[in-house]
């Protein structure tokens, strides 16, 4: 309320920027009306507010400012609607919570090796197998209770990403274009949902090549004066659009039947592309 009581006292029209943060989501749904232009900038695009020597509020607010009237801030897409931004919120959970099971799941398994114990993670998990491990350990409560209790953790934790994954199934057959994602080899209800989370909105991209690289899976220019013209490999992107795209090809390619791997071959086979990049190329097609 004070944020939109202060903004009304500024003559329209009202242009409002701020950095992107853990607060960037909500301000822009709250405050999008009451300004005639919202820009959510990219903080690492604004290096002269960081390096700067003199650093306060007032200062950084004017740099920004500045920054602005320039044309120099790059804007980061902010979902319209509480129920998108939730939705990715959730795909987001459902992510750490993989990635925090894996680490937990080796995690379990490098504490058996340390003791010439070698079983799967997933394998801990059947109550005879896990007493048929302990048992070839050394008699240690210490170790024991170490193990007993990353046991725990991960067995929560794949709870947690079982829940989590079955209802974000549920809530990705609610949406029309998801649907239609998951028919499409190799990307899934799970694949899609992410992909349909994280993009958005696609009319915010100018060409498909700018849709490759924000998902990490184009390529980038290199030239100065008369000298060749270089490409490479996209440094940035989002990451998570990245794993998702590069999955869904490496699954299309290991179905075979289906267009996605008849073109994999015609690449690899006729023209003679390596793997990686046929790979990637698949992943283009997909997105």
């Amino acid at each position: 309320y004070c944020l939109r009581e202060a903004i009304a006292k500024v003559r329209r029209p009202r242009r409002l920027t701020f950095e992107e943060g853990p607060l960037a989501d909500w301000l822009a749904r709250e405050l999008r009306s009451c300004v005639d232009e919202l820009v959510v900038c990219e903080p690492r695009r604004n290096s002269w507010i960081a390096r700067d020597g003199d650093k306060d509020d007032p200062i950084d607010a004017r740099k920004l400012a500045d920054l602005y009237r320039g044309g120099y801030l790059k804007a980061v897409h902010q979902s319209e609607s509480l129920g998108r931004s939730l939705l990715k919120q959730q795909v987001s959970l459902y992510h750490d919570r993989v990635k925090e099971r894996v680490r937990q799941g080796n995690q379990l398994v490098a504490l058996f090796r340390r003791h010439g114990v070698f079983v799967k993670a997933t394998h801990t998990l059947q109550d005879e197998t896990w007493h048929l491990c302990l048992k070839q350990l050394p008699k240690s409560p210490v170790l024991q209770q170490g193990l007993t209790l990353v046991r725990q953790i991960y067995a929560l934790l794949r709870t947690q990403e079982e829940s989590l994954r079955a209802g974000l199934i549920g809530l990705a057959k609610q949406e029309e274009p998801i649907r239609r994602f998951e028919t499409l080899p190799g990307m899934g209800w799970i694949r899609g949902v992410t992909f349909y989370a994280y993009i958005d909105a696609p009319q915010r991209f100018r060409s498909k090549a700018a849709l490759w690289r924000y998902s990490g899976i184009g390529l980038e220019r290199r030239h100065s004066g008369r000298g060749p013209v270089k490409t490479r490999l996209s440094r940035q992107g989002n990451r998570r659009l990245k794993n998702v795209l590069l999955g869904a090809a490496q699954t299309a390619i290991a179905q075979a039947e289906n267009a996605y791997a008849d073109k994999y071959r015609h690449w690899t086979q006729e023209e003679g592309i390596p793997a990686p990049n046929a790979r990637r190329n698949v992943a283009r097609a997909i997105a």
